[in-house]
């Protein structure tokens, strides 16, 4: 059915209601329908249409659904309504559609057992990336089978894609091979254009026949089997086997009679369909149906092109046993020539032999595969083929393997030889690459301007010149000798030396370089270790600094940001090493000391004209009357809480609350308790104790929260009565704080018991009181382990009612659970029972 009919059945379709939809997109109908027409008629691609259609959206479903509706339509299930395609009957009926069928229905024709490879539908993150690429073809094979009721042909997707990786990676790649299965270049013929005058009608053409001038009429025919067409009230025409301009003078002499004083002209409407004959080395040799326009290569597409014996470089075509045309494709992929590809007709016969000739070419080439070759190429022309050389390409002789006699050749062709050296199957060509050798460089290092490689000749080509070309030394340089690496004839390397400064200076003559020479200048500062000076304590910026001839202690000191505030100006020291290299045996003094004052002016008090020397080290040490504010805290029922500065060594809980004005009324004495800081040392040692308990446990160490506290337990009462007292009255340190609560008259029960409660504390009573405030003890109570927390963060065994204070915690632990012995253990246990009973009974049977 012609493609204008078929979309204008479709608007009608498009037009009825259907209430079911595989899937919703933001594109009707009747859009995805303009969409593929107008993309059609723009010469878009099949390819770049099905692309375009699956990115807005568009399904396979979407389509499916579209397709049914035309089957609706066309099975006469639903009456039309308005036409929407803008072609009206008459010049859609004049249109040329490709009647043949597409490519892989051909195919599929001729293997009625084909099964192609199914790829399941599914999420494509979990695919590697080939999957990936199978699944987008998978799906745009589908969306092209189903849109072939539209769309001409089809884009012939191959089961090759769906073959197993590792088989398609190892085919030998053919220059030239996979033309014809490539998707986008089908060769498709190009219907509506003007009929070529040369086209032979024939069965099955249709034709149009136009009266004008003096009489109006218009006939429309097909070519019968027979050859002729009907033409109304006057009877069969034959036209079969004439060419267009044959038959329209035909038809003027024939109808001229009738229609005298008008124009009668033949035009040709939907063209035939012929059958041609793929035979020899393709991939689907068989009989196929095209277009009347087709060409060769269309053909050779719809077979699947050359297979792996296939020859590209001498496809015949014959026609009623006669060569009519010999195609080279290389000619056609590398001149872009269509010669040979001539326009086939019914029952042609294209034949495909096995090549002749098939060389590899591998190395330093453009494009390094197999090409086939005519017996005539040369290596040249292999070359050419192959894009010519790369950059880094030794042109001078390439390497040439031959299979001859049972055995290789080699051959060595220049660049004269390669234009007359004619190939052979199996030949193998191999590029080499150049050495990686230099055959006019020389290299300068060193202490110059500007080392690096430089071209030897012309204005380089002695040692001078190529230290002036470098910009000439540097400040560093050592001009008493320079060296030069220089590899003899059979490439080992030899050292000569030179005097830097006498050759510049004119006093010694120039030497000239060899190729590949690499000239050495060194320098001071390499030869000899870097010169430092290093300051430590009490400095603003300690470290080490580049050391400068003459430098003094006070401009070390000023270097280094000056003085802190806690240096001493009673003692700067200065250690210097002893460097004795003509020394022969070893010194039991291994370092000289100084120590020096500073005096009012930043003036160093010590040996006059003392200058530091290389590798030196000064240390400001730090003033022992110097003493930064360290503070304690305290807070609850004091007079005046808040920050303190701790003004002796021997500061102490009484001192403290001395200061901040004394305890207030509601202060509880018994209660108070004392917060200290942990040191850093502390709090590492407090990590290696949990790293220690938790060893055999998976608990990440680091992610368990370190208290930066720990609570000191304290009788301040007893501090106050005996101030000074080492056993009550605790020196502080820094960050300490002082916590004086209100008086708390409730004891709390914790651990094993029936129900933990916190209840009123009781003057006198005993623990059995506070126990059965909560139920009693627990089943698993340990009742000789109960301890108290008191207030003040002291803890004591619980012997008597005098052990229990206002505010305290008690606690009762549990004893130890006892795990059960696994099964396993208690088999393996009466096994053992068992079997040392029998030992002994057999035992006493002796």
């Amino acid at each position: 059915m012609k493609l204008s009919r078929l979309l204008l059945m479709l608007c009608f379709v498009l037009t009825v209601p259907f209430t079911t939809w595989a899937q919703q997109t933001t594109m009707t109908d009747e859009q995805i329908l303009a969409f593929i027409t107008n993309a059609s008629n723009n010469n878009m691609t099949r390819s770049q249409i099905i692309t375009q259609l699956i990115e807005r959206g568009v399904s396979v479903e979407r389509i499916q659904n579209i397709r049914k509706k035309y089957q609706l339509q066309k099975d006469k299930q639903v009456q039309g309504a308005r036409n929407i395609s803008g072609i009206d009957k008459d010049t859609q009926n004049r249109l040329r559609q490709n009647n043949a069928k597409s490519k892989s229905e051909q195919v599929q024709d001729k293997n009625k057992n084909f099964k192609r490879k199914r790829i399941p539908v599914e999420d494509e993150s979990t695919l590697t990336p080939y999957q990936q690429q199978l699944l987008r073809n998978r799906r745009a094979q589908q969306m092209d089978e189903e849109l072939g009721f539209i769309l001409p042909d089809s884009l012939g997707f191959y089961d090759e894609e769906y073959e197993n990786y590792e088989s398609l990676k190892n085919k030998r790649k053919v220059f030239g091979r996979d033309i014809f299965n490539n998707k986008s270049l089908t060769f498709e013929p190009e219907m509506n254009i003007a009929t070529p005058t040369d086209y032979s009608l024939g069965p099955g053409d249709a034709v149009f026949v136009d009266v004008w001038g003096a009489s109006q009429k218009q006939y429309t025919a097909t070519v019968s089997p027979e050859g002729s067409i009907d033409l109304e009230d006057f009877g069969p025409v034959q036209i079969s086997g004439m060419t267009v301009a044959q038959a329209n003078a035909h038809l003027r002499s024939t109808l001229g009679g009738r229609f005298g004083g008008s124009n009668i002209r033949l035009t040709v409407g939907q063209t035939k369909t012929i059958t041609v004959n793929v035979m020899g080395e393709v991939n689907h040799p068989g009989t196929y149906t095209l277009s009347a326009f087709a060409t060769v290569f269309h053909a050779l597409y719809m077979a699947g092109g050359t297979n792996e014996t296939g020859t590209m470089r001498a496809i015949k075509v014959y026609r009623n046993n006669r060569l009519v045309s010999t195609i080279d494709l290389y000619d056609y992929i590398l001149n872009g020539n269509l010669r040979g590809n001539v326009r086939l007709a019914t029952n042609d016969v294209i034949v495909v032999g096995p090549y002749e000739c098939l060389v590899n070419i591998v190395g330093k080439v453009r494009r390094p595969m197999f090409y086939e070759m005519k017996a005539s190429e040369s290596v040249a022309t292999l070359i050419k083929y192959a894009g010519g050389f790369t950059g880094d390409a030794y042109e001078d002789n390439v390497l040439l393997t031959r299979k001859t006699g049972g055995s290789l050749s080699v051959y060595t062709l220049n660049e004269f030889e390669r234009g007359t050296f004619h190939l052979a199957d199996a030949d193998s060509l191999f590029v080499d690459s150049v050495l990686n050798r230099y055959k006019n460089m020389v290299e300068l290092r060193g202490a110059v301007r500007r080392p690096g490689q430089y071209q030897m000749d012309g204005t380089v080509s002695t040692i001078r010149q190529l230290i002036e070309t470098a910009g000439g030394l540097t400040e560093e340089a050592l001009t008493t000798r320079g060296i030069i690496h220089r590899r003899k004839d059979d490439r080992t390397l030899s050292v000569e030396s030179f005097n830097v400064a006498a050759l510049l200076n004119h006093q010694e003559p120039d030497q000239a370089l060899k190729n590949e020479d690499v000239v050495f200048i060194p320098s001071r500062k390499e030869l000899n270790e870097e010169l430092s000076l290093r300051i430590e304590g009490e400095v603003r910026y300690p470290g080490t600094y580049d050391y400068a001839e003459n430098a003094t202690i006070e401009s070390l000191i000023l270097q280094a940001g000056g003085l802190t505030d806690k240096a001493s100006l009673a003692k700067v020291d200065v250690a210097r090493r002893i460097r004795d290299k003509k020394a022969l045996k070893s010194n039991e003094q291994v370092a000289q000391f100084y120590s020096f004052s500073v005096k009012d002016g930043f003036v160093i008090d010590g040996q006059a004209g003392f200058a530091l020397m290389p590798f030196d080290e000064v240390f400001v040490r730090s003033s022992p009357g110097y003493v930064e504010q360290e503070h304690v805290y305290v807070e609850g029922e004091i007079e005046f809480a808040g920050t303190y500065a701790i003004t002796k060594k021997n500061y102490r809980l009484s001192d403290l609350v001395k200061a901040a004005g004394g305890l207030s009324p509601q202060a509880y004495l018994q209660g108070a308790r004392l917060q200290r800081v942990l040191t850093q040392a502390e709090r590492q040692r407090k990590q290696e104790l949990l790293h220690i308990i938790t060893s055999d446990d998976s608990t990440n160490v680091q992610k368990l929260a370190i208290e930066l506290e720990k609570s000191v337990g304290i009788n301040l009462d007893m501090a106050l009565n005996h101030p000074g007292n080492d056993s009550w009255d605790i020196i502080l340190q820094e960050g300490d704080r002082l916590i004086i609560p209100q008086f708390d008259n409730t004891v709390t029960i914790n651990g094993e018991v029936m129900l933990p409660n916190t209840v009123a504390f009781k003057p006198g009573s005993s623990l059995s009181h506070y126990i059965n405030q909560c139920g009693g003890y627990g089943q698993r109570a340990r009742k000789n382990r109960i301890f108290a927390i008191h207030k003040n963060g002291t803890v004591s065994r619980v012997r008597s009612y005098k052990d229990i204070q206002p505010g305290s915690t008690i606690v009762v632990p549990a004893k130890k659970k006892r795990s059960a012995m696994p099964i396993a253990s208690l088999l393996s246990l009466s096994m053992t029972l068992v079997t040392l009973a029998a030992v002994i009974v057999n035992a006493f049977k002796k």
